[in-house]
């Protein structure tokens, strides 16, 4: 039993490193099976671990293979589907004699586990539970009541999406523009004027030399071009002024208005819920004067690209990006694997850039929400120190994305500024989590309570 309990935290994010072998992943109808199964490994200590995003498969499979092979022990990945995904958990851990030992789990459910006994305080056996190698973002987010309750693996957050052709298009425009002398009020020209025709010009000036020089307009438009990325508001909003949008162009700019996710930005910095680990109910200041100026911006910018919450979802803002439709839009980081797949099937035409969220003015500053995906170790696993013994190794600090670098360092930068929510979100965005009070013991009687509907928030 102790040469049990000497294994699980190590295999906590071992289980999460890239490898170069690939094991097999097991769904969760195939975790209950006997017999001749795995005859390869009798006898060495089994550790199970449970996921429930299908696109890590490769990763974890990869790091269960590399873990199994230098702790002399088998790890067994094990996919299942993330409706009630900790009641799941619940459930096997109450019933079955093959205990997830490690889940990865969202930073908002954190709470949840813990308070269910599926969850306890992680050693941080390598010293690697620091600003050094982490956030304090990704840190608060796992941190329950100054415990560590878990290893953040990877995260998500929002961030601006920009068409990169719109934007060198823009550019081109405000060179000719600036080097052509003309103005944002100049009108085109109308019915019944006259249009000045080369044989009208003196005899010394042609139309070739009264058009701008396109050597100039080239120079200026990259002039343009590398400051045209908006830091603020503002910026953005002098972007939609000034553009002379394409043919197929509706709107310089749409997102998702629905999901706190892409709407947080503009309040982030500024709204504290919870204080910085996100726990802290006497540390509550929603309605600060700098909370009320950023909410006012966001109502002038809503009002400004005149978006219905009733007619857009997150799919579509991303599908009419794709199509050329829009300018910039907010993503989440699952935006880059969709568009490069739109790339590859033709859909895709153009170049694409992300970059963090531009600032609310030149005074207030944006700060997105994040939320972080977790390691952790059930409180009621036999393995729990065979997990801890290499847990988290220096060398395999490594991004599970396989995206382009210049989005992954786009999003990284946008993290380093963001608001991470844990455990908590709003009754409205979120099921309450019933578990029982003492189902350790399986006895009868057992309370049922629900979390409170608390708003956490943990800020940088």
């Amino acid at each position: 039993m102790f040469l049990k309990k000497r294994i699980i935290a190590t295999a906590a994010v071992i289980a999460m490193a890239a490898a170069a072998v690939y094991g097999s992943t097991q769904e969760m109808s195939q975790t209950q099976d006997t017999g001749d199964r795995l005859q390869l490994f009798r006898g060495k200590e089994t550790i199970y671990c449970w996921y429930s995003d299908e696109s890590l498969s490769g990763y974890i499979n990869a790091a269960a293979v590399s873990f199994g092979e230098q702790n002399k022990v088998r790890v067994i990945p094990v996919l299942t589907s993330d409706s009630e995904y900790l009641e799941v958990i619940n459930q096997e851990t109450l019933h079955s004699d093959q205990i997830p030992d490690i889940y990865l789990l969202s930073s908002d459910s954190l709470e949840k586990a813990y308070l269910a006994g599926l969850a306890s305080k992680v050693p941080d056996t390598e010293e690697i539970c620091d600003t050094d190698h982490f956030s304090q973002a990704a840190l608060a987010a796992v941190t329950y009541h100054d415990k560590i309750i878990g290893y953040p693996v990877y995260f998500d957050t929002s961030a601006l999406v920009y068409n990169e052709d719109y934007l060198k298009t823009w550019a081109t425009q405000q060179a000719e523009k600036e080097l052509s002398g003309s103005s944002d009020n100049d009108e085109p020209v109308g019915e019944g004027e006259e249009i000045i025709e080369e044989d009208s010009l003196p005899e010394d000036q042609t139309t070739e030399q009264a058009t701008v020089d396109e050597a100039a307009v080239n120079a200026l438009a990259e002039q343009y071009f590398a400051k045209a990325l908006p830091s603020t508001v503002d910026d953005l909003l002098n972007i939609a002024d000034t553009f002379d949008a394409p043919e197929g162009v509706e709107g310089v700019m749409k997102w998702d208005v629905n999901n706190i996710l892409y709407n947080y930005w503009i309040v982030g910095n500024y709204m504290i819920v919870g204080g910085d680990p996100g726990d802290d109910r006497n540390d509550i200041n929603i309605n600060n004067p700098e909370t009320i100026q950023c909410l006012e911006v966001y109502k002038a910018l809503n009002q400004f690209f005149f978006i219905e919450s009733d007619t857009v979802t997150y799919d579509s803002v991303i599908q009419d990006f794709i199509d050329g439709k829009t300018m910039f839009t907010i993503g989440t980081t699952d935006v880059v694997k969709r568009l490069e797949d739109a790339k590859t099937d033709g859909s895709l035409t153009f170049n694409y850039g992300i970059a963090r969220m531009p600032d609310v003015s030149t005074e207030l500053q944006s700060r997105s929400l994040s939320v972080t995906g977790a390691a952790v170790i059930n409180g009621y696993s036999e393995h729990w120190r065979i997990v801890l013994r290499r847990i988290w190794r220096k060398d395999i600090l490594t991004d599970y994305m396989n995206v382009p670098v210049k989005c992954r360092q786009a999003f990284m930068r946008q993290r380093m500024r963001a608001t991470e929510h844990s455990p908590y979100l709003p009754t409205s965005m979120r099921t309450a989590y019933p578990f029982r009070k003492c189902w350790r013991q399986g006895t009868s009687g057992c309370n049922w309570r629900y979390c409170s509907p608390r708003y956490g928030m943990v800020r940088m």
